[in-house]
């Protein structure tokens, strides 16, 4: 499975469009760049491999592996980039602004639904970012 993630960047946050195989699965927030600094900025443009993860805070969610110089960069319900995220990915349903999303919950769960059916058939699954 390939995901492509094509994003547009704002000083505020950064917006995305995440598909597979040219269908829309859901909108994303994140930070803005900053030039891949841990914490303040998204993750650079590239391509990643994700995985499941288990944390008490999270649950079951996504992470994204390979990210040069970053780690524990996740997949997680969050509607507020520069509240929420550490320089992970949020799924949201509807873009309110720059950075800025409603209902990410019900968009996390479809995401991570279709992952984990794919991971399970053993399939990898790969993320393209890109503007």
């Amino acid at each position: 499975m390939v995901l492509e993630l094509t994003r547009t960047y704002f000083p505020e946050g950064t917006n995305g469009k995440l598909e597979c195989e040219g269908k829309k699965i859901c909108n994303t927030i994140e930070l803005p760049w900053k030039k891949n600094v841990r914490r303040v900025s998204c993750i650079p443009e590239g391509k990643y491999f994700i995985k499941k993860r288990y944390s008490v805070k999270f649950g079951w969610h996504l992470e994204i592996l390979g990210v040069e110089n970053r780690s524990l960069i996740l997949f997680h319900p969050a509607n507020n980039a520069q509240k929420e995220l550490n320089g992970c990915i949020a799924p949201v349903t509807k873009l309110s602004g720059p950075g800025l999303g409603l209902m990410s919950r019900k968009a996390f769960k479809s995401l991570k639904d279709m992952v984990y059916k794919s991971l399970k058939r053993k399939e990898s699954v790969e993320l393209i970012v890109k503007s």
